[in-house]
């Protein structure tokens, strides 16, 4: 089954070729087996002399980033977008969500659902729909918005995902916090399924894991691009029998979304080193889900600053503060890996005291006995359990789901964009509690003050129209905050 991609606005369409990009290797590698099939058949539609042309829809006001994306899409040789899947104005939207929403969107609305129309009837089998936008901007999240209403509307029985880029903290447009409030409150009645990367988080990996010195969007872009193809690219589920997931969103959503109050996911991945580095270095699986379980406990987006003094909470401590102590609780979790030896990482053995031992496995010390042969030196008492075990502990979710139904995991022996083993873990939980709060908080601070309410109002937007949207998401954050 395959997935159309919808690109809005400036992010989505720098977005969306990056992630082709990624997505276009294993489809060329994978030429003779069923992995390369799925991608194909998941992203690409191929014309009689054999070109991969991307299953999606390019939609701005503005015609820059989306001639660019189409013209180094070209350039690769790889992939290219369809003659005629794009749509362009010559005017943008202002960075103002009421222009794109009540102006932009209802203007084009015919002409963009006949391009999305058109690609979908391309599709054999019709996975879904995911649109991805930006919430800072005019465009992406005005016309994003109302785009994706109008799918929701058209095809009310596919599942849609929607892949939001959350502006920096410290503002990227005066009104971000505006635009996202309104976004995210309608999205939240339209979506199966909400999945964000933060561009500081992203930032603080392209500065501190990747040691790229100047950092620009197009290495965010990359960054952002890698995570997601992690997670989309085929996986086998433990009870796929080999078979590729034939309904990727719809399996993404039922694995994580299985509550309509609850559908905010955020994603992290490890490894990620400079590809300088990459020739000279060596993972195991138990380091990598050692280190992912505790970035997930700790809610700690990458590998570098983990709090390893963050535990679960004991039985007595469940209805805490859990925010205060640093834990995260999920709702649920989908583990993702890829490459070299994946299915021992299912029965291979882990050390139950690592989980809480900030040591990568590949940095322990041998001690050479008098045979000669090396040893590992540790005089703790060992338990050991299953290596995906530490993420099915029932202390990690919620009381009122089952860990056997909160956890799922898939593998795919292929190995994924130059890494030769690749976890990545997809979490519905409070990790984008304090994120989406504090957003809040601002956009509140504003709207008391009155600030830049007429250029909402000016395009249809009314006050009652932001007390909603507030309404709406103080409910979100209530619902994650009393998680327990």
């Amino acid at each position: 089954m395959s997935i159309v991609t919808v690109q809005l606005g400036q992010c989505g369409n720098q977005v969306g070729p990056e992630l082709f990009d990624v997505i276009s290797r294993d489809a060329l590698q994978g030429e003779k087996n069923a992995f390369g099939a799925a991608v194909r058949e998941r992203f690409f539609h191929q014309t009689s002399r054999g070109e991969l042309v991307a299953r999606a829809v390019l939609v701005d006001m503005e015609p820059k980033v989306i001639n660019h994306s189409v013209s180094r899409a070209a350039k690769s040789g790889v992939w290219r977008y369809g003659d005629a899947s794009r749509f362009s104005e010559k005017q943008g939207s202002g960075n103002n969500w009421a222009n794109g929403y009540c102006v932009h969107g209802p203007r084009h609305r015919d002409v963009v659902e006949e391009l999305v129309r058109r690609e979908v009837e391309r599709c054999d089998r019709l996975a879904g729909l995911m649109a991805v936008m930006s919430v800072a901007g005019g465009t992406g999240s005005g016309v994003g918005t109302y785009v994706t209403q109008c799918l929701r509307d058209t095809y009310p029985r596919s599942f849609i995902l929607n892949h939001l880029t959350w502006p920096y903290g410290t503002g990227e447009v005066i009104v971000q916090n505006y635009n996202s409030v309104l976004t995210l409150a309608h999205l939240y009645q339209l979506s199966d399924a909400i999945l964000v990367h933060e561009n500081d988080t992203v930032h603080r990996i392209c500065s501190r894991l990747l040691n790229i010195q100047h950092i620009s969007f197009a290495d965010v872009n990359r960054v952002i691009a890698h995570q997601l193809a992690s997670v989309l690219q085929p996986a086998l589920a433990a009870d796929s029998r080999g078979v590729y997931g034939r309904n990727p969103l719809g399996e993404l959503a039922g694995a994580l979304s299985c509550h309509p109050e609850y559908k905010l996911l955020s994603v992290c991945t490890t490894p990620q080193v400079p590809s300088s580095s990459m020739a000279y270095s060596t993972f195991s699986w138990p380091s990598l889900l050692k280190h992912l379980r505790q970035m997930l406990i700790s809610n700690t987006k990458m590998e570098e600053g983990i709090d390893w003094q963050v535990r679960p909470p004991a039985g007595s401590e469940r209805t805490g503060s859990l925010l205060r102590s640093g834990f995260n609780r999920s709702l649920a979790n989908l583990l993702i890996l890829r490459g070299k030896d994946v299915y021992s990482a299912e029965t291979g053995l882990i050390d139950m005291h690592l989980l809480f031992y900030p040591m990568h496995i590949k940095e322990m010390v041998f001690f050479v006995g008098g045979g000669g042969s090396g040893a590992l030196h540790d005089t703790r008492d060992v338990t050991y359990v299953p290596s995906t075990g530490g993420f099915e502990e029932p202390a990690l979710y919620t009381s009122w789901l089952p860990s056997e139904e909160a956890f799922s995991s898939w593998k795919s022996p292929v190995p994924f964009n130059k890494y030769e083993k690749c976890a990545t873990l997809v979490s519905n939980s409070q990790a984008l509690l304090r994120p989406l709060d504090d957003m809040v908080g601002k956009a509140w601070n504003m709207f008391a003050s009155r600030a830049y309410l007429h250029q909402y109002m000016t395009f249809g937007i009314s006050e009652e129209d932001f007390l909603d949207s507030f309404t709406s998401i103080e409910q979100v954050i209530s619902s994650y905050s009393q998680l327990h």
